[in-house]
């Protein structure tokens, strides 16, 4: 085990590495991943592509440090008393290719980003957007069937950028060289903004580094970059907390998804009873003790507690049982379903396999949970191909607050593993009604239908992590572990 100090949710000042670059220099930021990831033109990103694909690619909205909606390419809107009609009005400006920006060829690209976004559970989130209607000039209107109280937090996701012929949409401009990436903002008036011709003083380039996690690190505690974005539990543990340090790590107090889904339908794991004895059997508290967060809270809902409007109808699974006896309920389970299915030898442990990372932190977990799960009779296996693996590692941030996320990460249409077409039909139910009280309970009914299916055995938050110096201002952890570039390129004052 590796001895770790506690690491404090949301965040723990730490020293990594002295002074990167001066202020009124670029600014170094290293992204954790591949280029081919993180620079790709499709519409499935991992954390670091959404980053840069937000910086340079614009929606009709965007997301601030704080993980507030706010204005992009359109200046303002409204949205109707009944919930079913937004209307956005664009700013003034051109089109990377020069031509004007008018509601109609913001509608088409907008139509576009749509369809792209189908099979997706972002796609499921936009399906209640009926129409999108070019209206007068530079508004247009978005007709809802149903009301979605989240459609802005939806529009402002990277993959629900405006993307047109000649360029970004966005703030940055990406400059490649032979051996170097670049982020550098435009002129104000190509921002929405107003002229200001000494608007270079108060902005910086930066410097983009994609790079694996081991990299991304060595680059901050040697001084060569100021922060590092896009850090999992994976990577955790090759973050060096030793006192002497300079730099702060910063840890994302997030919503989201972080457990194993089931994807099995024949063998052990397609009894229901299985695979309630599973989750019953972790200990979470303990899975997670070895990366010494203080902080984080284990659940076994599958949707986050305490979300805004939670009627607390949903409560915390064998709260206050004994451990033991669940464990023993848990073999008793599998010996049970072994002796009447099982044709192999019973006196070897069943073994189930299971898709997740390699990393460091990923190869911890792996161990622990093999080891909680031999005391029931199981041996853990890593499958090679998650499409075959019995179980698959779910590590997802939420993209909005609100029960239908968590449940749409499992409707039956994406084909992520095992799933419920009745909880499917009470999410849409619960689209159709308007009173919120009504709506919540009908969402809590099928988080409850969810839950009793035993498909996804839940651990608790997802981790997301960044190394920032204090020079860097403009970062601030959020729920949703995204951090805008164009906002760190700003100059400090």
């Amino acid at each position: 085990m590796i001895a770790r100090r506690s690491i404090v949710l949301p965040a723990m000042c730490l020293a990594l590495a002295a002074c990167g670059s001066s202020d009124d220099g670029a600014i170094d930021v290293a992204l954790i991943g591949s280029p081919e990831d993180v620079l790709t033109s499709s519409l499935r990103l991992n954390s670091s592509a959404q980053h840069v694909r937000a910086a340079t690619q614009s929606g009709l909205v965007t997301l601030n440090p704080q993980g507030e909606t706010v204005p992009a390419l359109a200046e303002r809107w409204i949205v109707t008393d009944d919930g079913r009609s937004f209307i956005f009005r664009l700013r003034e400006g051109n089109w990377p290719d020069g031509t004007p920006m008018s509601a109609a060829s913001a509608r088409d690209a907008l139509l576009e980003a749509l369809a792209g976004l189908e099979g997706t559970s972002l796609g499921l989130d936009l399906e209640p957007i009926e129409e999108v209607r070019a209206m007068a000039g530079r508004v247009i209107e978005l007709r809802l069937s149903k009301p979605e109280p989240y459609l802005l937090q939806m529009l402002a996701q990277p993959e629900m950028a405006l993307r047109q012929p000649g360029g970004e949409t966005g703030p940055m401009v990406l400059e490649r060289e032979e051996d170097s990436l670049a982020l550098a903002l435009k002129p104000p008036l190509e921002r929405g903004l107003p002229d200001d011709e000494e608007w270079q003083r108060d902005v910086r380039e930066i410097r983009l580094h994609i790079a694996p996690a081991r990299e991304s690190i060595a680059l901050f505690s040697s001084g060569e970059a100021e922060a590092v974005l896009g850090g999992t539990l994976g990577d955790l543990v090759l973050v060096e907390t030793g006192p002497l340090s300079s730099g702060t790590l910063r840890l994302d107090t997030t919503l989201g998804l972080f457990g194993l889904q089931v994807r099995a339908d024949d063998g052990l794991l397609s009894n229901t009873g299985v695979r309630e004895g599973l989750a019953m059997a972790i200990d979470r508290q303990a899975l997670m003790a070895p990366y010494n967060i203080s902080g984080w809270i284990p659940t076994t809902r599958p949707v986050s507690p305490g979300l805004p409007g939670d009627p607390g109808l949903i409560r915390e699974r064998w709260d206050g049982e004994d451990l033991d006896g669940l464990r023993a309920e848990a073999a008793a389970r599998i010996a049970a379903w072994r002796e009447q299915f099982d044709t192999g030898d019973r006196s070897q442990p069943a073994t189930i396999t299971i898709a997740m990372g390699s990393a460091p932190g990923w190869d911890m977990l792996y161990r622990d949970l093999a080891r909680q799960l031999s005391t029931i009779g199981l041996r853990l296996v890593r499958a090679q191909d998650a499409s075959t693996a019995d179980l698959v590692l779910v590590d997802r941030v939420a993209r909005y607050p609100a029960p239908r996320w968590f449940l749409n990460q499992f409707n039956c249409s994406l084909d992520r593993g095992l799933c419920e077409e009745d909880v499917d039909a009470l999410v849409e139910q619960a689209l159709e009604e308007t009173d919120p009280a009504l709506r919540a309970r009908t969402l809590a009914q099928a988080e409850a239908e969810l839950t009793l299916a035993n498909v996804y055995i839940p651990f608790g938050a997802p981790l997301r992590w960044s190394l920032v110096r204090g020079t860097v201002e403009a970062f601030m952890p959020n729920p949703y572990a995204f951090h805008p570039l164009p906002e760190l390129a700003q100059i400090p004052r």
